[in-house]
C-alpha cells in the first residue's frame, strides 16, 4: 500500500468497494468531473423523490432545459443556481456537496472520510472483548 504524500492518504485498490466508474458512470479513460458527479447526485435525489424536471425548475425557478443539460453533467451550475435547485429537492447544499466529494474520491482511488473506520473501534472491540 502506497502513501500518498500530498494528502497522507493511504492509497490501495479495494475490489470490495463500488465505484461510480463501476455503475456505468464515466469510462476508465475519461477524467472525473465535478459537473458530472454533481449531476448525478441531483438526478438520484430528484428521481428518489419520485419528482419530474418539470416540478424541480419550477420550483428552483429555472429553465427545464438547462436543468436537464445540469443533470447530465453538460452545464456548470453557478453556486446560486446550485442552491435554487437543493432548495427545490429540500436537500442542504452541504450535503449534497459531500456526496459529490465521496464520489470524486472513490473513482480516484481514495476511501472517502465517511467510509472509514475510527482507530478507537478496535480498542473499543478489545476492551469489550470481541476480536
Amino acid at each position: 500500500m502506497a502513501m500518498e504524500t500530498r494528502t497522507g492518504v493511504n492509497r490501495k485498490k479495494n475490489p470490495e468497494i463500488v465505484r461510480p466508474r463501476d455503475l456505468g458512470g464515466s469510462k476508465s479513460s475519461e477524467p472525473v468531473l465535478l459537473r458530472r458527479e454533481l449531476g448525478e447526485v441531483l438526478r438520484a435525489y430528484r428521481q428518489r423523490q419520485g419528482r419530474t424536471l418539470r416540478e424541480v425548475s419550477s420550483d428552483a425557478r429555472v429553465s427545464l432545459g438547462y436543468l436537464s443539460e445540469v443533470e447530465r453533467g453538460q452545464k456548470e451550475a453557478s453556486s446560486e443556481l446550485l442552491l435554487s435547485i437543493c432548495q427545490a429537492l429540500n436537500v442542504p447544499l452541504g450535503h449534497v456537496l459531500r456526496l459529490v466529494a465521496d464520489r470524486i474520491d472513490l473513482s480516484e482511488g481514495r476511501v472517502p472520510p465517511s467510509f472509514r473506520v475510527p482507530d478507537t473501534v478496535q480498542e473499543a472491540l478489545a476492551e469489550a472483548g470481541v476480536n
